[in-house]
């Protein structure tokens, strides 16, 4: 089963003096890797930059702030407007967005139409992710 879930979203960089910096970000889920969201955030003309998600920790940062080390997230408003705030942080340094949580929430949804919470095992070959595991060390 290769059914994938995708959607560009327009957010906030927050740079150091509070000002924001408007990026896209291209968002996928494929129910081949079902705990995972990938994000790449396309800066300049370079290649995208892609950050890969637990999609659980995004859902709970709607609710509260999750997460430890290098990816934090929280709900927040901005401009009146409710959003997920997610700080990432890298050896290169670290960075905080705001994403708009209608669309956040919208593409959400969509993953667990594919692949309800719960059901996430269901989709793996554990066997061929343990062969991968194992070959690749």
């Amino acid at each position: 089963m290769n059914a994938t879930v995708s959607a560009e979203l327009g957010l906030r960089l927050v740079v150091p003096d509070r000002t924001t910096v408007p990026l896209l970000a291209g968002l996928s889920y494929t129910a081949d890797d079902p705990y995972a969201i990938r994000m790449a955030f396309h800066v300049g003309n370079d290649e995208p930059v892609e950050w890969i998600f637990a999609r659980e920790l995004l859902t709970v940062g709607i609710v509260r702030r999750v997460g430890d080390g290098d990816v934090q997230v929280w709900p927040a408003r901005a401009d009146g407007e409710r959003t997920l705030n997610i700080s990432l942080t890298s050896p290169f340094g670290q960075a905080l967005f705001e994403v708009p949580l209608a669309p956040l929430t919208e593409f959400l949804h969509r993953t667990y139409e594919l692949v309800s919470a719960g059901r996430e095992a269901d989709f793996m070959d554990l066997d061929e992710e343990l062969s991968n595991m194992l070959w690749s060390s």
